[in-house]
C-alpha cells in the first residue's frame, strides 16, 4: 500500500478524481426483512438510530422497492489519505458547494467517495480535477 497521506495540499493535489460507473440510490428503512435482502447489494450502509441507511444500485434500489428519483454518481478521490488527515473533506465539500452541486462524502479506510446528482457527475469531476490542478 502506497503511503498514507496527512497534508491538506498534499491529499488535494494527489486525489485524482475518478468518475465511477453506475447510478447509486441513498436509501433508508426499519424493515429488518428489506435490510437482510439489502446489505448484501449494498455498496455501503450506516445504521443509524432512526433507520439504517444503504447505497444501492439505482436497479437494486427500485426491486427493493426504494424510490430511485434522485440518482447519483460516484467519484472516488483516489489518494490514500489518512482517517486523521484534515481538509480533504471540507475542500472537496466546498469546491462543489460554489459550483451550486450538492455532494455526499463517504469516508472509507482506503478512499473518500464523493456521490452527487448523476445529472451532475461530470461537472463534479470537472470541478475537482480543478482543484487537483491548483493544488
Amino acid at each position: 500500500m502506497p503511503d498514507v497521506i496527512r497534508d491538506t495540499q498534499a491529499m488535494l493535489a494527489n486525489m485524482t478524481p475518478v468518475l465511477k460507473d453506475g447510478e447509486f440510490v441513498f436509501c433508508a428503512t426499519t424493515d429488518a426483512d428489506v435490510i437482510a435482502r439489502a446489505l448484501p447489494l449494498a455498496l455501503g450502509s450506516f445504521k443509524e438510530e432512526e433507520a439504517v441507511t444503504l447505497i444501492l444500485g439505482r436497479a437494486e434500489a427500485a426491486t427493493l422497492g426504494f424510490a430511485a428519483a434522485m440518482p447519483m454518481r460516484r467519484i472516488v478521490l483516489e489518494v490514500f489519505s489518512s482517517l486523521d488527515g484534515v481538509g480533504l473533506t471540507a475542500a472537496v465539500a466546498g469546491a462543489l458547494a460554489a459550483a451550486g452541486i450538492p455532494c455526499n462524502m463517504v469516508a472509507a479506510f482506503h478512499h473518500d467517495h464523493v456521490f452527487v446528482p448523476a445529472d451532475m457527475a461530470e461537472r463534479a469531476l470537472a470541478v475537482l480535477r480543478d482543484v487537483q490542478k491548483r493544488s
